[in-house]
């Protein structure tokens, strides 16, 4: 058996010399900038990782803490925390924080108006902008995350819930006081929550994926044409029709893992004529929520080391909560294929926010993509032989661990293509720098040439250059369906994106260090300046070169 359960060295329990107690209120002093603070009833504080959070233990900043007419001050120097000591737990009267940096004050509960916003789980069926989720960063100086819900991780590195008593009653808030000193913040945010990975360098080339019935020879004869016409690539995606999809059951046939072979005859003699001739990486996708049915070639073995009886055939549901189902999960439905030359693993769609057939009691507060991401990042780099990475949709906070991120199908306009530079620089405000879109656009919409070429463009100045597009015979990304014309410029835009790597493997260095992630909005660099968060589609990508991409 190859999948073992990550074992992480984490370090979830704040100095004791940060820690302030005052009743049934618990105070960490992570940094002079940042502070946890806490109620419980019990008394009972959480120690343990949450999803986001697992690196408190912090060299112990200079603070002082003083008592006065009733009220516990707290001041960092940058900070200066009161808190009266009430059953109520925190109250917008219990409860303040002045942010000297921007003479500020916040009091419990306060809706934070000016929050520059952060990332979103997809962009999915979208023709324009969504709604995005609060980020860490606000022109107000300051901004708070909720961590009361969160799951926590056991001695076995493995999720469980909170108690129901602090799930009920408890509260765990993250108190980020930074004025506009933006990447202190996401420096900050880095050590507590763990730090962003050094990606594998072929990633920052060009990407070919299309949802389309490919044979084995059509794709091989695609991947040549892209040589033959001199415009580089690094990976070839291979999408959901490498497996079987008409199932003969009642699956839906996304949910697949054998090989199709009427159009994949020979799949390990085609992965390793991409890596040896070609020189490309391949990913294949995936959508494992329906689990694994009779008409699968690994059915049986499945079945049997979930304890079941193959004769029955009754499906092996998915339950990413159950530590068995994971350990068979990978180990006989993902690491064969790894040996015959997958090279990794596009995490596409769940069936949603919760696991729909499980008894495991996880599975009632964990979101299945959140896991899927955490546990294909680590049991991808299981050994070190790996630089590890995945390709999935945004889980939620924390997830900057797992680079890379799939944002979803969007449709096809100019309106998808204006909001995409937004939402890939602003993704920087929860630490997330490694989005990939379906450049060109994936469905409805129109096609012309000019969108197209756009596209392309705004992608060379983006973390990952992926084209892709659904599965419609009149939508393709090869560079050359549009005519001549447009060929000549996106060829030129591809094969600039590939020149660019040094720069870009370097700018992924510089963000796996501690650093920034390679596209910003303008108002880090420029924080007191008001039109820098005016200018939406403008941003720095890496330390050098400002990008604007034309998007009308």
């Amino acid at each position: 058996m190859d999948f073992a359960t990550p074992q992480i060295a984490f370090k979830p329990v704040a100095g004791k010399g940060s820690i302030v107690i005052e009743g049934s209120a618990r105070f960490s002093v992570l940094t002079s900038r940042l502070i946890r603070m806490e109620f419980s009833p019990s008394g009972i504080f959480e120690d343990r990782p949450s999803q986001a959070f697992w690196y408190r233990e912090q060299p112990v900043p200079s603070f002082s803490t003083t008592h006065q007419d009733g009220w516990l001050i707290i001041d960092t120097g940058d900070l200066f925390l009161r808190y009266k000591q009430s059953d109520l737990g925190f109250t917008r009267d219990t409860l303040q924080i002045e942010v000297r940096a921007t003479k500020s004050k916040w009091h419990y509960g306060d809706k934070n108006y000016q929050n520059l916003k952060g990332t979103g789980r997809t962009l999915d069926g979208w023709d324009g902008p969504i709604e995005l989720e609060e980020g860490l960063l606000s022109r107000a100086g300051w901004s708070v995350v909720n961590d009361s819900h969160s799951l926590i991780f056991d001695q076995n590195c493995w999720l469980e819930t909170r108690s129901l008593e602090a799930e009920e009653y408890n509260t765990d808030l993250y108190f980020f006081g930074y004025g506009h000193d933006y990447t202190g913040c996401l420096r900050d945010y880095f050590k507590v929550s763990g730090s962003v990975p050094m990606v594998p360098r072929y990633i920052l080339g060009n990407w070919w994926s299309r949802y389309w019935a490919y044979t084995q020879q059509e794709l091989g004869n695609l991947m040549l044409e892209f040589k033959e016409r001199q415009v580089p690539l690094s990976v070839c995606i291979i999408d959901m029709d490498w497996h079987v999809t008409k199932t003969g059951n009642e699956s839906s046939g996304w949910t697949g893992y054998t090989w199709n072979r009427d159009l994949f005859p020979d799949p390990e003699k085609f992965l390793q004529w991409l890596h040896a001739d070609m020189g490309l990486k391949t990913g294949i996708n995936l959508h494992p929520a329906d689990g694994v049915w009779p008409h699968e070639e690994m059915y049986q073995q499945m079945a049997k080391k979930m304890g079941m009886d193959p004769s029955t055939n009754s499906p092996v549901y998915f339950d990413i909560a159950d530590p068995k189902f994971a350990q068979n999960y990978f180990d006989v439905l993902h690491h064969p294929y790894e040996k015959m030359g997958v090279d990794f693993w596009w995490i596409d769609w769940q069936q949603g926010a919760r696991i729909t057939h499980s008894k495991h009691p996880l599975a009632r507060k964990l979101d299945p993509l959140w896991w899927l991401n955490h546990l294909h990042y680590f049991d991808l780099g299981r050994g070190g032989k790996n630089r590890s990475f995945i390709f999935s949709r945004w889980g939620g906070l924390g997830n900057h661990r797992y680079p890379i991120g799939f944002s979803g199908d969007s449709v096809v306009s100019w309106k998808s293509l204006e909001f995409q530079p937004t939402f890939t620089s602003t993704a920087a405000n929860v630490g997330f720098g490694w989005w990939s879109h379906d450049i060109g656009g994936h469905m409805f919409g129109i096609e012309e040439g000019e969108l197209y070429t756009r596209w392309v463009q705004f992608g060379v100045f983006s973390p990952v250059l992926r084209l892709h597009c659904t599965n419609n015979p009149y939508q393709d990304r090869a560079p050359w369906v549009f005519g001549e014309d447009v060929f000549k410029v996106a060829r030129a835009a591809m094969q600039l994106r590939h020149a660019l790597i040094p720069y870009l493997y370097t700018g992924a260095w510089r963000f796996a260090q501690g650093g920034l992630p390679l596209c910003t909005p303008m108002y880090y660099q420029n924080p007191e300046s008001p039109e820098a968060y005016e200018c939406p589609n403008q941003y720095m990508f890496g330390e050098a070169l400002l990008a604007a991409p034309f998007v009308s």
